[in-house]
């Protein structure tokens, strides 16, 4: 079942061409259309037509990666195969091998708000192709533009307060998923990204330090930071809720002091109540000499946290 299912080919890539990453039903329309003549331009306009409770906006992104697709958008002879074996005709098949995208796009910029049943993007083209290229850029569109006033509402929440990081790439579905919330978090105001890859493509901020396995591989919490901070002294963002977040806090202080890593150094709270940790940390680090040292915050948080927390005036320096 398993390699009956394989997605991509010996050489890694993907088995289907961008021609067929649409419904069925937008090649039998395109088909139809194509049998009788229905060639004349048509207008299709993208647009929300209700937005839900407390979501008054969106914030557009996506429409790089549709001129992309648009722009590569064939048929290939394994695409053609296809076809054949699956109900359309040699003239159906030879007419849809035929298309390109010839037509027109309007689009606001990435990063414009909109509204409700306000366009994001109209293209204008012959019938068929107008039609063919609806899924996929609904594809491209919708999901960039989620998450990009996501990430929109995340900036307003946090008002210039503090500075947002990207963590999502674990958590997206697939690759190219997480590539593209990581370009929508940046196109609404997120500072960097832990994605590196998407950090090298679009020219972003990489950012991270350690995860609690790398404290948890050696004897003590202690020698798992200094060994880190002597690796990388300029990346010494400090984990410090492994095992009791206001020790690791304070074995931070030593730390710094040990390594003379002054002003460059940061401490990352994963966990707990963030809002009563973030102020006892900040007292400590104050206490200690180290009011330049920054908090990190993680874990799942959305815009409500973040507006939570900041207006509840925790000292927090930057979310991811």
């Amino acid at each position: 079942m398993s390699r009956h299912l394989r997605s991509r080919d010996e050489g890694g890539r993907h088995t289907v061409g961008l021609a067929l990453v649409t419904d069925l039903y937008e090649l039998t329309m395109a088909a139809s259309y194509l049998r009788r003549g229905m060639t004349g331009p048509a207008t299709f306009s993208l647009f929300v037509r209700k937005l839900p409770p407390h979501r008054g906006f969106l914030v557009a992104a996506g429409l790089d990666d549709v001129l992309t697709v648009l722009e590569r958008l064939a048929f290939d002879e394994s695409d053609a195969r296809w076809l054949l074996e699956h109900g359309f005709s040699h003239s159906d098949v030879e007419a849809l091998s035929g298309l390109r995208f010839t037509g027109d796009v309007r689009a606001v910029p990435e990063g414009r708000i909109v509204f409700a049943n306000e366009p994001l993007l109209e293209i204008t083209a012959p019938l068929p192709i107008a039609q063919l290229v609806e899924t996929i850029v609904l594809n491209q569109i919708t999901y960039q533009t989620a998450i990009a006033s996501k990430a929109a509402r995340c900036t307003i929440a946090a008002d210039g307060r503090a500075s947002l990081f990207d963590f999502s790439l674990r958590r997206t579905f697939g690759i190219e998923a997480g590539m593209a919330a990581t370009r929508a978090a940046a196109i609404a105001g997120f500072a960097g990204t832990s994605n590196v890859a998407a950090a090298k493509a679009y020219g972003l901020p990489a950012v991270g330090t350690m995860a609690h396995a790398y404290i948890e591989a050696f004897p003590s919490e202690r020698e798992a930071f200094v060994a880190f901070a002597e690796d990388f002294p300029d990346r010494a963002t400090f984990l410090v809720d492994t095992y009791d977040t206001l020790q690791g806090v304070a074995t931070v202080l030593v730390v710094i002091e040990h390594l003379g890593i002054h002003g460059r150094a940061g401490v990352r709270l994963d966990s707990g109540d963030l809002l009563s940790l973030s102020r006892s940390a900040r007292e400590l680090l104050d206490r200690g000499g180290r009011s330049s040292v920054a908090i990190y915050a993680s874990g799942g948080l959305d815009e409500l946290d973040v507006q939570d927390l900041l207006d509840a005036g925790a000292p927090i320096d930057s979310f991811g």
